[in-house]
């Protein structure tokens, strides 16, 4: 699907295939055009990148990858400068985990699988070239990021005047707060594990940690590339990215690195909740072993007892072994062990 604005001053058309011109220098130098593509087919793609604007095969490459490759995943984040473009590539979250992320703050059970899930899932792709007077991103899926940036260039058409680089800011600003309910969802995860660790050490437990881990893991891994992206961009090394525009840039940078070091702090818990669970475990067999050397060792001289009691002897040569209360005497005996035994741990501080 192709979705076209053009803007001109505090106005602003929206239009489908039909409304894409010949080329790209058909778009005023007083006009900005948006082009996005959701779910292209490849005749979409040639409309725009080969009749619309031509772009380097190895560009058009890494923006059809997903698609001619099902099985490889996006493209890892990137930015790159051509002649009459600038090349970006973003992977954003999964359509609407945010929002699931936010709602479930509160499911300290329910939660975990179905937002692990997907998160692991592949992520979608978005790609966007930026020129001087258009944009055109392209999107694996319908994405978050994308309605919000349409639904604010409809309520401020004037701001498409500042050009494809403002536009293509709001959308990563948008990207990027996505991250927001997801990243205090996994905080939360991680408060509610570390109470339970100490309650409940199952091996059900392990499991959730290591789901999370793997969560917290992928997220580092992009969160990281973006946060490199986004340098870039704030350096003011490429041209088609203005210069009263690189503030609007740094504010995104700002809560892309917040956002990283949020979630290379929970790695780290994670990890040490990992080891912290172990120990909780070896901890737990411990007094178990404990207790059960402890009712062994007071078990212990009754037996004994017991033993010598019932050797087959018949010199008298015991106390009480052919009495009346002989049977009583070897039972109080074998009591005052287990008595004397239950003091002796109690004054070494082992109960």
């Amino acid at each position: 699907m192709i979705e076209i604005h053009r803007c001109g001053r505090n106005t602003c058309s929206r239009g489908g295939l039909e409304h894409l011109p010949e080329s790209v220098s058909a778009v005023g130098d007083d006009e900005v055009m948006w082009v996005h593509l959701t779910e292209p087919t490849p005749e979409e793609e040639a409309a725009v990148f080969a009749r619309f604007v031509h772009v380097h095969p190895l560009t058009l490459e890494d923006i059809t990858k997903m698609r001619r490759e099902p099985g490889a995943g996006a493209h890892f984040p990137k930015a790159e400068e051509f002649r009459d473009y600038l090349f970006v590539i973003v992977t954003p979250l999964p359509p609407g985990l945010g929002a699931v992320a936010a709602a479930r703050q509160g499911e300290p059970r329910q939660s975990l699988p179905s937002a692990s899930r997907m998160l692991r899932r592949d992520r979608p792709q978005l790609s966007a070239v930026v020129m001087k007077n258009a944009l055109i991103t392209h999107a694996t899926a319908s994405l978050t990021c994308i309605d919000m940036a349409r639904t604010f260039l409809e309520r401020h058409a004037e701001s498409a005047g500042r050009g494809p680089d403002y536009l293509f800011h709001i959308i990563l600003d948008a990207m990027v707060d996505e991250y927001a309910p997801v990243v205090d969802w996994v905080a939360g995860q991680l408060d509610r594990l570390e109470t339970r660790i100490f309650t409940q050490p199952t091996r059900h437990l392990i499991s959730r940690i290591l789901r999370l881990k793997r969560v917290v893991t992928g997220m580092r891994k992009t969160l990281i590339l973006e946060k490199d992206v986004l340098s870039k961009l704030i350096r003011g090394e490429f041209e088609l990215v203005d210069e009263r525009e690189v503030v609007y840039y740094r504010n995104v940078y700002d809560h892309l690195v917040r956002y990283t070091e949020l979630i290379e702090s929970a790695r780290e818990m994670v990890s040490d909740l990992g080891e912290t669970h172990l120990a909780a475990v070896s901890n737990r067999l411990n007094e178990i072993m404990k207790v059960l050397a402890m009712i062994s060792t007071i078990v212990l001289p009754m037996t004994l007892i017991a033993g010598i009691y019932g050797m087959n002897f018949e010199e008298n040569v015991w106390p009480g072994f052919k009495t009346e209360w002989g049977f009583w005497f070897a039972l109080g005996l074998m009591a005052l062990t287990g008595v004397v035994s239950l003091l002796f741990f109690r004054w070494k501080k082992w109960l």
